[in-house]
């Protein structure tokens, strides 16, 4: 534990001392500073200090990650800081959280909207092919239409009710009675109900046609209001009665409040924020493209663009189209464009090797691998592409490109462009003019400028002299502990490559080299004769180093440390020697997924650097103890 203290406080130093720490905790990977002053935090220093892998900022907090033997180091910085024990998991934001109110109203949003975006992604496309059809004259009342029209409109219709589910777990109040209110707001016939219900009370009310269908708004604030509601009944309500009392109190009371008040309160003002945006787009098409162009891979950077996010989700939902996002849906192009000629151009043997498979993920909107693996480091390749974007969101808002659906990325984006009213494919033609822009400008500035280099330095050539020969790559060491070794899966499910990961920590290699994969079966066991180095109290992720010297660490799902451990069952204990093949531990799939939480598993060789090779299978579905990982030394 010793050997750590001197990291412990070097971090501690360079997050601006202990003084400027309001609380810290753990995951499996890094630490979760909460600072008071992110400014007094020298990111810079981190990056490049032994020991520390890198360092992330985004919703308020600072994540320093440090890899497998992270409960160490925090144990001695809560030891050298004399800080209180925060636990090992992520930090409550709704618990007396520090953070500035924009820090704390990103947060929110992220985690109301993040949890879904996969299928809302889906349904967009769904959304997209269904207003295809009807552009080739396919007839509204053909059974092929109305079911896909059927697949792509039933999570619109009903957002309300899965906005429920997560407002429910960030406000802490129970699921089942947010459901209920929610129910309630996307009742048939409720517009009528309301209104004639109004009359009694002397009053006028108007609903939005079809009452809260497809609204986002009102939800987020009907359960906001219902929490509190609900956090007042549990304290005053004697526990024999409290299974019925605190939801029957709570519901009778939201509903109506959020009919007469909280409803018309937020649909007036979904509708201001709406006239908002559009009024700065009519002002200067120019101005608001570029800018938003420009500027939202750095947003996306930092967390930032779920402040946008959402806004163009609910005007969607009530107007059903929006111009708010649509200068920014190409950037994942660009970075295609400036990694085809880093491909082209570098002399590094290691870049060429990563490149093109960073290139092929952002042509699916998947740009992670490309912006923190290449185009960031490099630093030019990333300018380029921001500002190539820039130009590119001009041009989209110039011929007033309009999303009718909120689509997939990449090239599954174009069929969310089809406006479904009138079959008009003008957006889809401008965005596929937007994307070739996009592709081909990024790639000729790119061509013209010098390629940075990222593990060989080259000389400058002498005038009159020959170019001089590059310094060969010092040759890597292999650790003479480890040998080659088949790695087995642990667990049963579709394979997904470790830069298809949504945390970036992950899917740029950082903690390093691997696979993931979707789990069928909700069972870990030992990928190989193995001792567990680290199992984690929430149980959520496991570190083994097997007798070949392979470290390993296994990550079940994605931010599943908040769980605290609910629905996980761990056979074994730190410290065990267990053979390939042994059950470690079970999880329910279903409990897990219905909170909300994706099951992408991580399998990392997180001593990958011992290694001249590591090679993961080809196959596109494993069952536990299949070939997974092939270490070469």
């Amino acid at each position: 534990m010793a050997k750590y203290t001197e990291l412990a406080q070097d971090i501690l130093a360079h997050v601006g001392g202990k003084e400027n720490v309001s609380s810290v905790k753990h995951c499996v990977t890094r630490l979760r500073f909460h600072l008071k002053d992110e400014s007094k935090a020298d990111t810079d220093y981190l990056q490049k200090r032994d020991g520390v892998v890198t360092v992330v900022k985004a919703g308020g907090q600072y994540q320093v990650v440090i890899g497998n033997h992270v409960p160490d180091v925090y144990d001695e910085v809560l030891k050298v800081g004399g800080l209180a024990d925060g636990g090992s998991l992520d930090i409550d934001e709704g618990d007396g959280q520090k953070g500035s109110l924009f820090d704390r109203f990103i947060d929110v949003i992220s985690s109301l909207f993040q949890p879904f975006l996969g299928p809302l992604a889906a349904a967009g496309i769904l959304k997209g092919i269904t207003a295809l059809l009807a552009a080739t004259g396919m007839e509204a009342t053909n059974g092929i239409y109305v079911v896909m029209n059927t697949l792509g409109d039933g999570l619109f219709q009903y957002l309300p009710m899965i906005l429920a589910v997560t407002a429910a777990k960030k406000f802490k109040m129970n699921t089942y009675t947010a459901l209920a209110i929610a129910g309630a707001m996307v009742y048939p016939g409720l517009a009528e109900s309301v209104a004639e219900a109004s009359k009694v009370f002397g009053l006028t009310l108007t609903l939005p046609a079809g009452g809260y269908f497809n609204s986002v708004l009102p939800i987020i604030l009907a359960i906001f209001v219902a929490s509190k509601i609900e956090q007042f009944m549990r304290k005053v309500t004697p526990d024999v009665v409290k299974m019925f009392v605190v939801p029957f109190v709570t519901i009778l009371i939201t509903v109506p409040l959020t009919f007469f008040v909280v409803g018309p309160v937020a649909n007036t003002a979904s509708s201001w924020i709406g006239v908002a945006f559009q009024a700065v787009y009519d002002f200067s098409p120019i101005i608001y493209g570029f800018a938003l162009g420009a500027l939202w891979q750095v947003l996306v950077m930092f967390g930032l663009h779920w402040g946008l996010v959402p806004l163009a989700i609910m005007d969607m939902a009530q107007n059903g189209s929006s111009i708010i996002l649509t200068a920014a849906v190409l950037p994942c192009f660009t970075q295609t464009g400036v990694l085809a000629a880093i491909w082209l151009k570098t002399k590094e043997p290691k870049v060429k090797q990563g490149a093109m498979p960073a290139l092929i993920s952002s042509i699916f909107g998947v740009t992670e691998p490309a912006i923190y693996g290449y185009t960031l480091p490099m630093k030019t390749p990333f300018i380029v592409s921001c500002l190539v974007s820039g130009f590119v969101g001009i041009y989209l808002s110039i011929f007033n490109v309009t999303g009718y659906a909120m689509g997939g990325m990449g090239i599954f984006l174009y069929p969310a462009y089809i406006d479904p009213a009138t079959g008009s494919f003008h957006s889809v033609i401008h965005l596929a003019i937007g994307t070739v822009i996009a592709i081909v400008a990024s790639f000729i500035i790119m061509m013209l400028l010098k390629v940075p280099t990222l593990y060989t330095t080259v000389d400058s050539p002498v005038d009159g002299q020959a170019t001089p020969a590059a310094p060969a790559p010092e040759a890597k060491t292999v650790s003479a502990s480890v040998k080659d070794e088949t790695v087995k899966s642990p667990v049963t499910g579709q394979v997904v490559a470790l830069a298809d990961v949504e945390d970036k920590v992950f899917s740029s290699g950082a903690m390093g080299k691997g696979i993931a994969v979707e789990p069928a079966i909700g069972e870990i066991t030992a990928p190989a004769d193995a001792e567990v180095k680290i199992l984690f109290p929430t149980k959520h992720a496991i570190g083994l180093v097997t007798e070949d010297g392979t470290e390993l660490l296994i990550h079940i799902g994605m931010n599943t440390v908040e769980l605290e451990g609910n629905h996980f069952t761990a056979y074994i204990n730190q410290g065990d020697k267990v053979k390939a093949g042994q059950k470690l531990i079970s999880f329910d799939t279903e409990a897990i997924r219905a909170e909300g939480y994706s099951l992408l598993t991580p399998v990392i060789v997180t001593n990958s650097n011992d290694y001249s090779d590591i090679q993961t299978t080809q196959s596109k579905e494993v069952t536990a103890q299949d070939d997974l990982i092939e270490v070469v030394k």
